[in-house]
């Protein structure tokens, strides 16, 4: 598999140089679009939010301010020597949600999209490292997603794309497990619960069981779907620690 990193964050950043409204929006469609502006060209940056206020303009500071690209670069680097089996190619580059303010973006329903719902990125050569305005940046988040985006993508490659619950967690659990990441987590009697509701449910292709048993209760309360009884992020947080089992080594 390769991998070509394209530097982002600085065209977002100068998007938000100014001032909200019809102005930025078509330098947004600019910088998005081809020339012809019949196709998007910059396809990550189709879930960021041109009209982000303050605190997104602070948050692609701090990212430029830490060398994110660089950190995303070098974990991707690490990684690629392991997908040698993976004859595809692909362009990444690393883009901010804004989940804190405003309705652009739902978390639940991009995340979910951004992790299960990639058959065009994926056609189309592209991948997002996507980075959410509610979370704090760091080295550590930039090097986490990067490096899951990219396992995901190589565990697409070798197992298609997943349909039911099981391979959605199976997909999460090997992804966050081998990224190196420590969280989600729960407890052992809230793990235990978990197994207990998600197991009924995991041959299941329904999008209104499927979000509550990997999202948790507030995802369920967000989207009007039936609560679970579920903790946030319950099902990523069981994923990732039976995938524990199957992937002990992980990334360093």
């Amino acid at each position: 598999m390769k991998i070509e990193f394209v530097p982002l964050l600085q065209l977002q950043r100068d998007l938000y140089n100014l001032p909200p409204g019809q102005a930025r929006f078509q330098a947004y469609l600019d910088t998005l679009l081809n020339a012809e502006a019949s196709d998007a060209e910059l396809l990550p940056m189709a879930v960021m939010n041109p009209m982000g206020k303050a605190h997104v303009s602070a948050m692609l500071d701090a990212l430029l301010t830490i060398d994110a690209e660089a950190i995303a670069a070098a974990a991707i680097a690490a990684a690629l020597n392991q997908f040698d089996d993976v004859a595809s190619t692909f362009q990444l580059g690393l883009v901010v949600a804004d989940d804190r303010m405003g309705g652009w973006t739902n978390r639940y329903t991009s995340e979910f999209s951004s992790r299960f719902e990639l058959q065009t990125c994926l056609k189309r050569g592209w991948l997002a490292v996507t980075l959410w305005t509610s979370e704090a940046p760091s080295a550590l988040k930039v090097r986490e997603e990067t490096l899951i985006t990219v396992y995901r993508v190589a565990y697409i490659q070798r197992h298609g794309f997943a349909h039911t619950l099981q391979a959605m967690l199976n997909q999460a659990g090997y992804a966050m497990t081998m990224a190196g990441c420590q969280h989600p987590t729960l407890d052992e009697d809230d793990l235990a619960d978990t197994h207990q509701v998600i197991s009924p449910h995991l041959l299941t292709q329904d999008h209104a069981t499927i979000m509550p048993c990997l999202f948790g209760d507030p995802a369920a309360h967000a989207l009007g779907y039936q609560p679970k009884g579920l903790s946030d992020r319950a099902g990523f947080a069981w994923a990732r620690h039976q995938a524990r089992h199957h992937y002990p080594m992980g990334a360093n």
